[in-house]
């Protein structure tokens, strides 16, 4: 368990001292010292405070060693995103980052989409794929990219590279948004999204190009849930050919219109 270290590392990341510390939660600063140093063992009361004080779940304090988070992991848990205080799976996302300690963006590609359906939580895996920065990205979000293939985003064009920022609690997924997710069965997919899962435990899931059903994907097949932050692409999106008769019909009134000006003007 990974108390101890815990309640080290957080107490230290906030700039306090153990007779801070101490003061606040009514304690001797020798009882906050045997703690972090493994001399004392905390009791469910105990284990309550610091919940408490640190707006991090029980589990959390005892089940995740914090200070491997990253950055990004690590304002969402301090943002009160601790999805164990929520009742829910602790995710905890895979990621790498660079020799300043900064999380790299790691770029799924279409040849590798297949081996990140399963590959996904194993960080042998994931520290293998290629990594770069975006300087106009936040530091303090966790982005990854993945290369989409076929045309049901359309004007999004296919094989662009769509980079999205993590969402950890889903309940925060908003509706009409795009999403990148990972599914069980059907892998990574790029959609508009309809949140439904407080009241059907479901997302309805929308294609741009309207040739195609939308469907809903049940909770328990999500692995991941990014929020669509921007597209790369080398190709020029198609032109959309619905309009087009449309834009003709108005050029032509406009041609008849200055016509009729012309003539009265004479």
């Amino acid at each position: 368990m990974y108390f101890n270290s815990n309640i080290k590392f957080l107490r230290k990341r906030k700039g306090r001292t153990q007779d801070e510390v101490a003061l606040a939660l009514s304690m001797k600063r020798s009882t906050l010292s045997g703690y972090e140093n493994l001399i004392a063992q905390p009791n469910i009361e105990t284990l309550i405070t610091f919940s408490k004080y640190f707006n991090i779940a029980i589990d959390t304090l005892l089940k995740v060693d914090i200070a491997q988070l990253g950055e990004s992991q690590l304002s969402q848990l301090e943002r009160g995103f601790d999805v164990f205080i929520k009742g829910s799976t602790l995710r905890v996302l895979t990621t790498t980052v660079d020799i300043e300690n900064n999380e790299n963006i790691e770029l799924v590609e279409e040849k590798a989409k297949a081996g990140y359906t399963t590959g996904f939580a194993d960080p042998e895996y994931i520290k293998v794929l290629p990594a770069f920065h975006l300087p106009f990205l936040s530091r303090n979000k966790k982005y990854r990219s993945f290369q989409i293939s076929g045309d049901s985003m359309l004007p999004i064009p296919d094989k662009s590279y769509v980079t999205g920022e993590y969402i950890v609690d889903w309940n925060f997924i908003r509706s009409h948004q795009p999403y990148i997710i990972l599914t069980r069965e059907e892998g990574v997919v790029f959609k508009i999204v309809e949140n439904k899962l407080t009241e059907e435990g479901i997302l309805t899931l929308h294609s741009l190009n309207t040739i195609y059903e939308p469907f809903d994907l049940p909770v328990g097949e999500i692995r991941e849930v990014w929020k669509f932050v921007h597209y790369i692409s080398s190709e020029m999106p198609e032109p959309n050919r619905e309009r087009d008769p449309l834009t003709d019909t108005v050029r032509q009134l406009q041609k008849e219109v200055q016509a009729i000006q012309m003539r009265l003007n004479i």
